[in-house]
């Protein structure tokens, strides 16, 4: 069943810039390479946490809008566990009214700029 949903990770705070284009690549590559489509990205560059995880006090925040099987969310959790790089992951099932909500978001900001 194809579902919208939203994932961000958190990324550990050495990496370069290069190195978190190549992370950010290969999960989209992830998505479209199992029949997702992505709907919207957007980096939110570099922030404090609001607590210490692996000792690291911020990280490099990434957000990914995507349209994919249910079944391709394993696949993607599987990879972010797996990858040494991530250090937070969270990805929901958007509901009607939390697309609704990202759309006039995204509406806002391109009027911003």
């Amino acid at each position: 069943m194809i579902k919208q949903y939203e994932t961000v990770f958190i990324a550990t705070p050495v990496l370069s810039e290069a190195q978190m284009k190549e992370a950010v690549a290969k999960y989209t590559e992830l998505i479209t390479s199992n029949g997702g489509e992505i709907v919207y990205q957007e980096d939110w560059g570099r922030r404090e946490l609001a607590y210490p995880i692996q000792k690291k006090t911020s990280g490099f925040y990434y957000l990914i809008e995507f349209k994919a099987d249910t079944q391709l969310i394993d696949v993607l959790e599987t990879q972010y566990r797996r990858d040494e790089r991530i250090i937070r992951f969270l990805t929901f099932a958007m509901d009607k009214d939390a697309i609704a909500y990202a759309e006039k978001r995204r509406a806002n900001k391109n009027v911003e700029k």
